[in-house]
């Protein structure tokens, strides 16, 4: 294992060639629930207090760093220069260069649960995260319990794009520096949150500052947002998966809007939809507490 400095409750796990960081909630005989976050984002981003709450419901609660993030292991791949505008500017037909998919982040999860001794797990991911959780329901069917899809698409090309504002976040130049993270942290935060919710607001730098003292990697961030156009679209094989589902979408989201959303519940089988009103590409302390009875919901009725 690596010399990289834990914080309490967390461990490193050797997953593959890969370490991957993960903290746990709860107590290990309770039903597993592992949680996966979104493109660039931590583990962290999935907060104390929502782990803790989830766990006080009586689930063992997985957080863990993707790679390319945080204090999971960084990928020695260099994106070719601004990826983003380079994704932004793709013409149809045009192959993404990246050096994994969001199949090989999903069999991440899977090799995680195996450190951990994990058979099956209910599997929860946000954005990136739900394309991740959505592969793995696709690929190891045994493996997951229930999915919630949050924020998230199939990936049908056809869909919506993101408004011009939130794309400009990702075709920017990525940070050189952390103070630079920091405040494109900020200012992202409040172009994917939206004005529903100002007073998440002050959360964000005090994140954002944690985040650059768990690991500064703006690079990791260009490599996933490479794997995720160059999966291409799940609209095919969603059909497939056979675990109890439940979607949950903003109305406002600039980033996947809710047409993604939508469409991603059409084409699980029996998938249930939720819609939150003023709620953009985040998740706002006011809907911590319907995310999570939505979730014990589908826990309940899983297999």
């Amino acid at each position: 294992m690596s010399d990289i400095a834990l914080d309490a409750g967390e461990r490193l796990a050797k997953v593959g060639d890969l370490e991957i960081c993960c903290q746990t909630f709860g107590r290990p005989s309770d039903p597993p629930l592992l949680l996966i976050a979104g493109l660039g984002a931590q583990m962290i981003l999935w907060e104390d207090e929502f782990c803790a709450a989830l766990a006080e419901r009586g689930l063992w609660v997985v957080r863990y760093d993707n790679r390319d993030v945080g204090k999971s292991t960084l990928i020695d791949w260099r994106p070719p220069a601004e990826a983003g505008a380079a994704v932004a500017e793709r013409k149809k037909g045009d192959r993404i260069p990246a050096p994994y998919l969001l199949k090989d982040m999903a069999a991440d999860a899977v090799g995680l649960m195996d450190a951990l001794g994990v058979a099956r797990a209910h599997v929860v991911g946000a954005s990136m995260g739900g394309m991740i959780a959505q592969e793995a329901a696709i690929r190891w069917p045994e493996r997951v319990r229930s999915l919630t899809s949050i924020m998230s698409t199939t990936g049908d090309p056809r869909l919506p794009p993101p408004t011009p504002e939130a794309m400009q976040v990702f075709t920017k130049p990525p940070p050189k520096t952390a103070e630079e993270y920091v405040e494109a942290n900020v200012a992202a935060w409040l172009i994917f949150r939206g004005p529903g919710y100002p007073e998440d607001e002050k959360r964000d730098r005090a994140r954002a500052i944690r985040a650059t003292r768990r690991g500064f990697a703006p690079e990791g961030g260009q490599r996933q947002l490479l794997a995720v156009y160059a999966s291409g679209s799940r609209k095919k094989t969603l059909p497939s998966v056979k675990a109890p589902t439940l979607v949950i979408h903003g109305a406002d989201d600039p980033l996947v809007p809710l047409a993604a959303g939508e469409d991603t519940a059409a084409s699980i089988p029996g998938a249930k939809l939720i819609v939150l009103p003023r709620m953009g590409h985040a998740l706002p302390l006011a809907v911590w507490p319907r995310v999570i009875e939505e979730i014990m919901e589908l826990v309940k009725r899983a297999p």
